[in-house]
């Protein structure tokens, strides 16, 4: 996908994110489904373990516990957003002009007054990007750096194309964090010596973009499918 495609994906997809943010992963074998196995994997490590019970335990909140939430798409989400706020924080300060100038108090009243008024009305631009203490959303973000790459108008300098392929890495990388952790790409992985068949092959797990997912034993042949059924080769 080219740039512009990315950054439109990012801005609407976060909906997708956030609804996934509410929905944690079962832990369990493969018999209660491939995905929730393989989210067990990957996110029942000791750290996350600790997160979700200091969630759950919150000694600030006297019999009352919090939503569990899924700490992957949280974790996700955040990096995200990071990453589009530093980039465009970096493209602001190469191509944003800096805003009119107020005028200097010797001019004469009317000209003074028509002079401030431009400035005023050009700091407030509100396709300015704002340098913020806080992050913004990553919709909000991805579209303005959107406007940067289709040279849309504004109180901004031409994008250099080395800029141009920051903003295209940046987005890119969001968007394939985005497709892995909402199941939407293509994938296969082999899994780790500790989780072998009974044959003592190793397992190459299957799935994503929609597809049933399946693993398959590279020594006997052996499959499973979500549903837990074993094929023998």
């Amino acid at each position: 996908m080219t740039t512009s495609q990315n950054l439109r994906s990012i801005a609407l997809t976060w909906t997708d994110l956030r609804d996934a943010l509410g929905a944690p992963a079962i832990i369990g074998g493969l018999g209660q489904g491939l995905r929730g196995y393989l989210a067990a994997l990957e996110q029942h490590d000791a750290t996350e373990a600790a997160a979700l019970r200091a969630l759950e335990r919150d000694p600030a909140q006297i019999g009352a516990r919090p939503v569990p939430i899924s700490l992957r798409v949280y974790d996700t989400m955040r990096a995200i957003e990071a990453a589009l706020a530093e980039c465009a924080d970096q493209t602001a300060a190469a191509v944003q002009n800096q805003p009119t100038p107020f005028a200097p108090s010797s001019w004469p009243a009317a000209d003074r007054a028509r002079r401030d008024t431009i400035a005023r009305a050009d700091l407030a631009d509100p396709r300015r990007w704002r340098f913020r203490g806080t992050t913004p959303p990553a919709p909000y973000t991805a579209l303005w750096l959107l406007a940067r790459v289709e040279r849309r108008p504004g109180p901004f300098r031409r994008l250099t194309e080395a800029q141009e392929r920051h903003i295209g890495n940046v987005a890119r990388e969001s968007v394939a964090r985005i497709e892995a952790v909402l199941d939407l790409a293509d994938g296969k992985r082999e899994l780790s010596s500790v989780h072998t068949c009974a044959c003592g092959g190793t397992i190459v797990v299957y799935g994503g973009a929609g597809a049933t997912p399946c693993a398959r034993c590279k020594g006997c042949g052996a499959l499973w499918t979500e549903q837990g059924i074993i094929v023998a080769a």
